[in-house]
C-alpha cells in the first residue's frame, strides 16, 4: 500500500513540475512579444493560460483522491496540502502571464518608448522564484525554499527601478504616458508572480516543518488582482 501511495506522491511532483514548466514558457513567451512587438508570441502564451488552468484540475483531483483513499500520516497530509495550496498560487501566475500578455498583443503596433531592461530582469528573477519554489518541494529543500523568499527583495527592486525608469520618460515627454502606465503594469504583474512564488516557498516550509508564516496570502493577492 505505501509503494503504491509513494508512486502516486511522485506522480504528483511530476505534474508539478509540469505545471512550473507551463508557467515559465509562458511567462518567457509574453516577455518575448513584448520585445519583439509579436502578437503571435503573445497569443501562444495566452494559450498557455488554458493548459495551466488544466493541471491545476488535474492536481487538486490527484490531492483529492490521495487524501480520501490513503488515509495520509501528518507528514504525508501536510505535503498534499501544501500541493493544493501551491497550485492555487501557481493557477494565478498562468493568468497573471496572460494578463502580461495581452498587454504585449496591444502594444504590438505601438511605437517604442524606451528599452526593456528591467522588465526583462524582472521576469528572469520572477521565474527563477517560480521554478525554485517548486523544485524545493520536490527536493523537500527547505534552505532553497528560504532562499526563494528572500529574492523576492531582488523583484521590488527591479519594479522601483521600473517605475523611477517610467516617470523619468514621462516627465520627459507626456505623451509617453499612456504606454509608460502599459508597461508599469506589466511590471506589476511580475511583482505580483514573485510574490505569488513566495506564497508557494512558504507552503514548502509547511510542507516539511508544519510551521506556515505567511508574508503575501493569497486572499490579499486576489484582493489586488
Amino acid at each position: 500500500m505505501r509503494s503504491r501511495f509513494d508512486e502516486q506522491l511522485d506522480t504528483l511532483n511530476n505534474m508539478l513540475i509540469e505545471m512550473g514548466g507551463n508557467i515559465e514558457a509562458a511567462i518567457a513567451m509574453a516577455i518575448e512579444a513584448l520585445k519583439t512587438r509579436d502578437p503571435e508570441a503573445a497569443r501562444r502564451a495566452i494559450r498557455y493560460d488554458g493548459e495551466i488552468d488544466q493541471k491545476e484540475k488535474d492536481i487538486e483531483a490527484l490531492c483529492l483522491r490521495l487524501l480520501l483513499q490513503q488515509h495520509p500520516v501528518a507528514r504525508d497530509l501536510r505535503l498534499i496540502s501544501a500541493a493544493l495550496k501551491m497550485i492555487t498560487d501557481m493557477e494565478r501566475i498562468g493568468d497573471q502571464s496572460a494578463d502580461i500578455a495581452e498587454i504585449s498583443m496591444y502594444l504590438s503596433g505601438e511605437p517604442v518608448i524606451t528599452r526593456f531592461e528591467h522588465i526583462p530582469q524582472m521576469a528572469q528573477a520572477a521565474t527563477k522564484m517560480v521554478t525554485e519554489s517548486i523544485d524545493a518541494f520536490v527536493k523537500k529543500d527547505l534552505a532553497l525554499a528560504e532562499q526563494v523568499v528572500g529574492y523576492d527583495d531582488v523583484v521590488d527592486e527591479l519594479f522601483t527601478q521600473v517605475k523611477r525608469d517610467l516617470i523619468e520618460l514621462v516627465h520627459q515627454d507626456s505623451g509617453n504616458g499612456e504606454q509608460a502606465m502599459d508597461l508599469l503594469m506589466i511590471a506589476k504583474y511580475l511583482e505580483r508572480i514573485g510574490d505569488h512564488a513566495v506564497n508557494v516557498a512558504e507552503w514548502v516550509v509547511f510542507s516539511i516543518t508544519g510551521t506556515h508564516n505567511a508574508t503575501h496570502t493569497g486572499e490579499t493577492l486576489r484582493g489586488q488582482d
